[in-house]
């Protein structure tokens, strides 16, 4: 009786391997599925954050640039630029850093912010992103983030 018993464990050991090939196909192709119907929300949803990110980092620049005209008297000149905010550009009372890091930061797409003042064109001082393409315009991701279309609270008309 120990023959039978012998080819049965014999024959299981020879089947648990793994896998088949099909098997694999068949997971392979339902996680290629998956990622294309999954994949292209998620990455939309990164130039959506990178999108809030500016306007987050623009908010932040105003705050600074009110702190500077707080304690100078006006804002920084076009030509001196937001870097007023992180080095001294030798005016009386600076009072700075008015930034935690000691640059200025890119916008989320590696581009420098831009900054017109006394005045700008849509109020005391302007600051803008390009969006990712860099340049003026765009849809999309390659909008530009501005602080005139900033949304001001309790549904009243922006300033800036």
């Amino acid at each position: 009786m120990t023959a039978p018993y012998k080819s049965l464990r014999t024959l299981r050991r020879r089947h648990q391997g793994g896998f088949t090939l099909i098997e694999l196909l068949v997971v392979i192709i339902i996680l290629g599925l998956l990622a294309g119907l999954v994949g292209p929300r998620l990455f939309g949803r990164v130039g959506q954050s990178k999108q809030a990110a500016a306007k987050a980092q623009i908010e932040l620049l105003g705050a600074a640039l009110d702190q500077y005209r707080l304690d100078v008297g006006s804002y920084p000149a076009g030509q001196i630029g937001l870097d007023a905010l992180v080095k001294n550009p030798n005016v009386p009372n600076w009072n700075g850093p008015y930034l935690k890091k000691p640059a200025v930061p890119a916008d989320p797409w590696g581009h420098a912010y831009r900054y017109k003042c006394c005045p700008g064109d849509h109020g005391e001082y302007d600051i803008w992103s390009e969006g990712a393409d860099g340049a003026p315009g765009g849809d999309g991701e390659n909008a530009d983030v501005s602080s005139w279309h900033m949304a001001a609270p309790s549904g009243a008309p922006a300033t800036r």
